[in-house]
């Protein structure tokens, strides 16, 4: 999708007409000379504990694209296991992937951060991604780190464990990740079905939905002119507080191909769709939550005044849905871009203390398998304590406590929760 975005074909070679595609390319691609033409080179890192899935991107279409040596592979696999990838077969690569790291970032001008895509329910997304994740916060403690994370739902469900390693990740993510972009199969399989009618959705219908939203969260990167032009203005305007980092995303439009000649959406259709359930990548509902605070990214030709003023009068008709303490806190930004083959869309990351209901979720499967210890021993056995199980569930707990706590809070609410929360650290230290 970038590729086409920034007029690329699929071997990286820039054949767009309009200039703006080619204005900010470099911030996700290096260009390297091959003679005459310029040949654009995606700047990522591919990583996995077993080699099948890098072979066939190898393998396939954009394989020619990426360079040889950002391709990282291990021999067995994590096995669905969180503690392999964290502390014994992750542990042995996580060297060699912070040096092509260091490569691939040393000839940025200006290293804002970096962005790391995984699932939660496996072995290596989540033990791995973790254990990345960490070494990147000690080896760059002042760049951005954000993730986009994929958290496993009861529906859709692949492994048993994957409450086990859900928790085991989000006890990583809620002290080394600055922004978290959560997105959930159960949503994604339910728009694919609902909206685009597909019958029976495959990888490739759920990925595009995911990079559709990474395409509308950079937006402000990749092209020029735009206001706020970097990750850490984003992170600034979304998260009130430090622990509170894990956002909703929402896209529209989202239709049936079969019907885009007939649609034509305004800004205020637009608008409401983004705070629609249906509308969102996580399953869970923002009615039974309050949104702290909202970024919206509009793209296409939309006037700044027409967004700013839908915007303000979505939250004035539900006023009680977003938080009364933090004043404008939807944030607006305006991309002249439209994405391919779209005259306009829209994206939106939230931060509803509805997606408690997330963890809330993994928390009780977590709790039901912990009491009875079932399948410890494939943990144990890679070197590591029960105590780190007991510690995730309890920051956890914390976590979906502090959700609630800000959603019940209300203006005139006095600072009692600031010693609740000091007294609940002391006790997390003294545990």
């Amino acid at each position: 999708m970038l590729l086409a975005e920034h007029g690329l074909d699929q071997n990286g070679t820039y054949h767009g007409t309009d200039p703006l595609q080619h204005a900010r390319v470099d911030t996700y691609f290096s260009e390297v000379g091959t003679g005459s033409v310029a040949k654009y080179v995606p700047r990522s890192v591919q990583i996995d504990l077993e080699a099948g899935v890098c072979d066939r991107i190898r393998s396939g279409p954009t394989g020619a694209l990426f360079k040889p040596d950002t391709f990282i592979t291990g021999e067995s696999g994590a096995g669905n296991n969180w503690a392999k990838g964290f502390y014994t077969d992750g542990a042995e690569l996580v060297d060699t992937i912070m040096d092509v790291l260091r490569k691939q970032s040393e000839p940025c001008d200006a290293l804002q951060g970096f962005q790391i895509i995984h699932s939660l329910g496996g072995g290596t997304g989540a033990g791995l991604g973790c254990l990345l994740l960490s070494k990147l916060r000690e080896e760059y403690p002042d760049r951005m780190l954000a993730t986009f994370s994929i958290l496993p739902s009861p529906k859709v469900s692949e492994t048993v464990v994957e409450p086990y390693n859900a928790l085991l990740s989000v006890h990583q993510l809620v002290e080394n990740s600055d922004m978290t972009i959560c997105i959930d199969n159960e949503a994604l399989y339910d728009i694919t079905t609902r909206a685009l009618k597909v019958k029976s959705p495959t990888f490739d219908n759920l990925n595009s939905l995911i990079s559709q939203v990474m395409c509308g969260v950079s937006t402000s990167l990749r092209f020029p002119g735009q206001l706020n032009g970097d990750l850490r203005k984003l992170c600034l305007n979304l998260i009130p507080f430090p622990r509170l980092h894990f956002l909703a995303p929402s896209y529209a439009p989202f239709y049936d191909p079969k019907a885009q000649s007939f649609q034509r959406l305004s800004v205020p259709d637009l608008t409401s769709a983004l705070f629609d359930r249906k509308n969102l990548l996580v399953a869970c509902d923002p009615r039974f939550g309050r949104f702290l605070t909202a970024a919206t990214i509009f793209r296409g030709k939309i006037s700044s005044r027409e967004a700013e003023y839908t915007v303000h009068q979505l939250q004035q008709k539900n006023s009680n849905l977003f938080v009364e303490w933090i004043p404008d806190n939807v944030s607006v930004t305006l991309c002249s871009v439209p994405p391919v083959g779209q005259k306009q869309s829209a994206t939106c990351l939230s931060n509803t203390t509805a997606i408690q209901e997330l963890f809330t979720r993994s928390l009780s499967q977590f709790s039901v398998m912990y009491k009875r210890k079932a399948f410890m021993h494939w943990y144990t056995g890679e070197g590591m304590d029960t105590l780190e199980f007991s510690e995730a569930e309890n920051n956890t707990r914390d976590l979906v406590n502090e959700y609630q706590q800000y959603q019940e809070a209300t203006a005139d609410t006095e600072e009692i929760e600031d010693g609740d929360a000091s007294e609940r650290d002391q006790s997390l230290d003294e545990l």
